[in-house]
């Protein structure tokens, strides 16, 4: 995934993933101070005298009411809703779940599965949930939390005892909490062109301790594998794999059957939904992922009939028929707004927060919304929004890239809701704020290769095996005439074309990949044969210099 654009019409900023998980169907936010709902048990007579429902804190309270029947009426809509949005986009297939006061009022399936077998999408579909994985996993820390076996703001090194971060000071106070907000002072997106390489989690969060820093606790940037570190930590406290921890204190607990953090039960399962992109206006099955790396960040795997029962646990604090399931003030700090994950651009606009991987956000009504989306450029796009004052909640999920239709469908609904009629062209907004993910902001991009370029030197100048600390080796070799690059641990073979001079192009593959890109080589100082080569797609942190192995 990616940061929440609304109805003010702010620009969100947005970068490849960075966006994806940060909550694009909340609509603004206004900062609620703590303590607030405290200080409402204390009200006086002459302010309960000017709200129309005393026993309603003020904090609680909207001017803005919700009619008797308004939600009926919204779920009403939702067919014509996701019959439209799919009929506009193409997107193969949908299914959406909605649960109100306790209760499952909305569950089924649209279009198919996948577009080569035509199976149909049921309510029981089986889907990746991309970056909402974090959601649930901040459910399932609570749970640890909650359970005595760590703390929020327990450093990462009391239960990883090696890892580490290019700041010693950060690496011997940043907590699970900092990681979980995405204020380490990682850069945007760590780690996570080393998983498409096909690098396991072990190095790329080995790894992480060569990621520059940007200063503790200042900045919200959103890292998948800043985000895993935090929850595999935690894990850790229980002395658990992540995923068989997250069976035991959340899935199993609440009977989700259909819901893992492991790829290999995804892949088992019949009734799943495949993944697909939009090529030259159609729709096609093109790749498979394994996001197991950063399982806690975007590994779940679900469908709507158990995220339906997670929806209505985390709108009952923690509680399941009743009965305690996950601790109530544990869970409640996922909801605090620890980091500003979209700063107000006007005066007049709302600022987007983050919590423990929740959106935190504030709508044109003034109440909380909490939310997450995620994405998979390849073929996967989900969200859900939680309105806590109105015990709703609404989960949709595809099987089709990125392209805002999950949180449209959200916002529509949300409209029905709240104001009875359609506010915006949500599908128009968010598909031009998702866009931008599909931009490439190499300096090939867009061009072409120069009429009279000049002219490359013999192969024998560039190949050779260069080294990398962070990315590991790569090796130019010869093929059939032509210079490829091998890199990854299983190596991806890039064929790579003359450019100008010593630059070359060449195509990336991955989740993050959007095109053209540079490898630009450097000659030594008697100019000989090259002493290093620097990789556009790899240097967004300055990592991407690779340096000629001597011999």
């Amino acid at each position: 995934m990616a940061d929440q654009p609304g109805p003010d019409r702010d620009s969100p900023r947005i970068g490849r993933r960075c966006f994806i998980g940060a909550g694009l169907t909340t609509v603004g936010a206004a900062l609620v101070l703590p303590g607030a709902a405290r200080a409402a048990d204390r009200v006086t007579s002459s302010t309960a005298a000017h709200t129309p429902a005393p026993h309603v804190p003020p904090d609680v309270f909207s001017l803005v009411p919700i009619p008797p029947g308004r939600v009926d009426a919204a779920v009403d809509a939702l067919d014509s809703i996701i019959h439209r949005a799919l009929a506009t986009t193409g997107v193969p297939g949908l299914a959406a779940a909605v649960v109100y006061d306790g209760r499952l009022r909305y569950a089924r399936g649209f279009g198919v599965r996948d577009v080569n077998t035509g199976d149909p999408v049921r309510a029981s579909t089986v889907f990746r949930l991309a970056s909402v994985s974090k959601s649930l996993a901040a459910t399932v820390v609570a749970g640890v939390v909650g359970d005595k076996l760590a703390q929020w703001t327990d450093p990462l090194t009391k239960y990883l005892p090696s890892f580490a971060l290019s700041d010693p000071y950060v690496t011997e106070h940043v907590t699970i909490q900092d990681m979980l907000t995405h204020r380490s002072g990682l850069p945007p997106a760590a780690g996570d062109l080393l998983e498409d390489l096909g690098y396991k989690r072990s190095y790329i969060l080995n790894r992480l301790r060569l990621e520059p820093l940007a200063p503790f606790r200042t900045e919200h940037n959103y890292s998948n594998f800043g985000y895993t570190s935090g929850a595999v930590a935690a894990a850790a406290a229980a002395g658990k794999g992540w995923a068989d921890l997250a069976d035991d204190v959340l899935f199993h607990r609440l009977a989700m059957t259909s819901s893992s953090y492991r790829f290999s039960d995804f892949e088992r399962r019949a009734n799943k939904a495949a993944m697909h992109v939009r090529i030259d206006g159609k729709w096609v099955q093109a790749y498979n992922r394994n996001a197991d790396p950063e399982a806690p960040a975007g590994g779940a795997s679900s469908n709507v009939l158990d995220l339906a029962r997670w929806m209505m646990l985390e709108l009952a604090d923690g509680k399941w028929n009743k009965r305690p399931l996950i601790d109530a003030a544990a869970l409640a700090a996922t909801r605090l707004p620890l980091s500003i994950a979209n700063p107000p651009r006007t005066p007049a606009s709302r600022t987007g927060f983050y919590g423990l991987g929740t959106g935190v956000g504030y709508d044109y009504a003034g109440r909380l919304r909490l939310s997450h989306s995620g994405a998979f450029l390849q073929g996967v796009a989900t969200t859900y929004v939680l309105l806590p004052s109105d015990n709703l909640g609404i989960v949709v999920v595809t099987n089709g890239m990125p392209i805002g239709v999950p949180e449209a469908v959200g916002n529509y609904f949300l409209d029905l809701v709240e104001a009875g009629s359609i506010q915006e062209d949500w599908l128009t907004i968010f598909g031009q704020a998702f866009a931008a993910l599909y931009v490439n902001p190499s300096v090939l991009a867009g061009k072409t290769p120069p009429h009279h370029p000049r002219p490359a030197r013999p192969h024998s100048f560039y190949v050779g095996t260069y080294d990398n600390d962070f990315y590991g080796p790569i090796r130019i070799v010869v093929k059939r005439g032509t210079l490829h690059m091998l890199i990854g641990p299983t190596p991806l073979d890039y064929p790579l074309t003359h450019w100008d001079g010593n630059r070359f192009s060449f195509f990336p593959t991955g989740e993050n990949a959007v095109g053209i890109t540079a490898a630009t080589f450097h000659p030594n100082v008697t100019n000989t044969g090259a002493d290093s080569v620097t990789l556009e797609y790899y240097d967004t942190t300055h990592l991407g210099t690779f340096t000629r192995a001597s011999g």
